[in-house]
């Protein structure tokens, strides 16, 4: 399930999904470096590293799996926090209903 969100600044418009993150699943990192959420691109580099280097990438590997289950909703609060809203009221009532706080 997909949610719209709207920064009322810009006026620019984002469909993301909630719930788990296949594409984090996957791809690992490169989902938050492509949708340039640079914070979490860094954090999740920085714990692949310090997992992946001892480990042979099998820690970097459990890492994937692991923000895959909270990445999205990571993600969707940072929006939130900086002022993005649900640009219509289906998506103000998923976000709420996932425990979202929204304005």
């Amino acid at each position: 399930m997909r949610v719209n969100l709207k920064n009322p600044v810009t006026n620019q418009f984002k469909q993301v999904k909630v719930g788990f993150s296949w594409t984090t699943f996957f791809f690992g990192l490169f989902p938050a470096l492509f949708r340039g959420d640079w914070k979490w691109f860094f954090v999740m580099l920085v714990v692949n590293i310090i997992l992946g280097v001892p480990t042979m990438g099998i820690g970097a590997g459990l890492v994937g799996i692991i923000f895959a289950f909270f990445y999205n909703k990571l993600y969707i609060n940072d929006l939130l926090s900086k002022g993005w809203v649900p640009s219509d009221e289906s998506s103000k009532s998923m976000l709420l209903s996932k425990g979202f706080t929204t304005k």
